[in-house]
């Protein structure tokens, strides 16, 4: 069966987690990935985080699955001479530079489309332009910047970043869906385009909600967040703990045994909660005058959720979930990361998936979240630093053996 991508070929000069995210991605949908790395160096998380010596981290393998590396000096006049025939024959050029590190290579835009019209040449940029566009950034400026860490954390708290990489790997998934519409486009016009993607920008893009809620604001106070009513609302959105952010009310409750994550989270809905009063042992307040409507309980959500608290840290979080899920009552365990990468299920769809590496031997890593019917993805082991220079200058750009001899002589591979 062929692959979405097959036959799409992709020059990967990226590095870290924002590009590699984004070309793994293509590469799993069956695009030819080569990517482009320092001799006797390469991406610098090969080495980042090792755990052990002298073997690519899992920082490296768990972001370049499936693709091809060639070890290539883009200094000397040979190597860039390979690199403009690379990118002659390929379809996207995928950078996260910093700003301007292509130009001065004399890899201008311009140039790139003098070398071949069809190229998409697709870049991860810290901002858009503005004042910060020469900036580096990483993710937790990301987060920082574009709005996460200020609505994320308790309010007696300072602000808080998330765990989840909506900086690196979010911005990565942007570029991946820009590369395959200019693909698409491509398929009309002929003609390759720049596809640009801000880590400040999408970081604000995921935080929807709040630019919202910061326009809620100007009309009263959120009701749903836990400020309200007797904590004071400033004029920027606040932070709102663990408050579900939707219409409808919830938080986190503590379970059996105790321990770091025995939490489950539950929501409060109109329809859930007679049915909840009730497995709770607090018949009582169904029809209770005070506590009848959501506006009845919404000034005392601390207390509703304290009744629940009550009854949760006698079940486990999995009984939890086993008990108000058949009673429409939403509700969801905080799962470790232990707990995710040991579920079965998720090994069987592909989402957690064992890889062997030639000198690591095997490891865990996450697999394809976007499941295609017709292109199934595969998952295999991430390149040695050059393991396919030779295949690469013979197969994609057709050097003879001689030539390919001349460019390691040169220092150029």
């Amino acid at each position: 069966m062929g692959k979405a991508l097959d036959g799409v070929r992709i020059l990967d000069m990226t590095h870290v987690q924002s590009g590699p995210t984004c070309t793994q991605l293509l590469a799993w949908f069956g695009a030819d990935v080569i990517k482009v790395e320092r001799p006797g160096v390469g991406d610098i998380s090969r080495s980042q985080l090792r755990d052990i010596p002298d073997v690519d981290s899992l920082y490296f393998t768990m972001l370049n699955h499936n693709k091809r590396s060639i070890a290539l000096n883009t200094k000397g006049e040979r190597g860039k001479e390979i690199f403009t025939a690379l990118i002659r024959k390929c379809d996207v050029l995928a950078e996260n530079f910093a700003p301007g590190a292509l130009d001065r290579m004399g890899f201008t835009w311009d140039r790139i489309q003098e070398i071949n019209p069809r190229m998409i040449y697709a870049s991860v940029k810290g901002f858009g332009p503005g004042p910060y566009v020469d900036c580096k950034v990483y993710e937790n400026v990301a987060q920082c910047t574009g709005g996460a860490a200020s609505t994320t954390g308790f309010d007696d708290g300072p602000p808080l970043v998330t765990s989840a990489q909506i900086g690196d790997s979010g911005t990565g998934l942007n570029l991946a869906l820009g590369i395959v519409t200019a693909l698409f486009q491509r398929e009309r016009t002929g003609r390759g385009q720049r596809v640009t993607c801000a880590m400040q920008d999408g970081v604000l893009n995921l935080c929807r909600v709040k630019v919202r809620d910061q326009q809620r604001l100007k009309h009263g106070p959120l009701k749903e967040f836990p400020q309200y009513p007797n904590g004071k609302f400033g004029d920027a959105v606040p932070r709102a703990g663990n408050s579900s952010g939707g219409g409808q009310p919830g938080w986190v409750v503590k379970c059996a045994p105790g321990g770091p994550d025995d939490y489950a989270y539950v929501i409060i809905q109109p329809q859930g909660w007679e049915p909840l009063m009730k497995v709770i042992g607090r018949e009582d307040l169904v029809d209770h005058p005070d506590w009848r409507t959501p506006a009845d309980r919404l000034p005392k959500l601390d207390q509703c959720f304290a009744m629940v608290e009550e009854w949760t840290k006698t079940k486990t979080k999995f009984e939890v979930m086993e008990i108000l899920n058949p009673l429409n009552v939403p509700c969801g365990p905080i799962l470790s990361i232990k707990d995710l990468v040991e579920e079965p299920s998720l090994r069987q769809t592909g989402t957690v998936v064992e890889v062997d590496h030639p000198t690591r031997g095997s490891y865990l890593t996450v697999g394809n979240p976007i499941k295609l019917s017709d292109s199934p993805s595969e998952v295999k082991r991430s390149p040695l630093l050059g393991e396919h220079t030779d295949e690469i200058l013979k197969e994609v750009i057709g050097y003879s053996d001689e030539e390919i001899a001349a460019a390691h002589e040169q220092g150029a591979v």
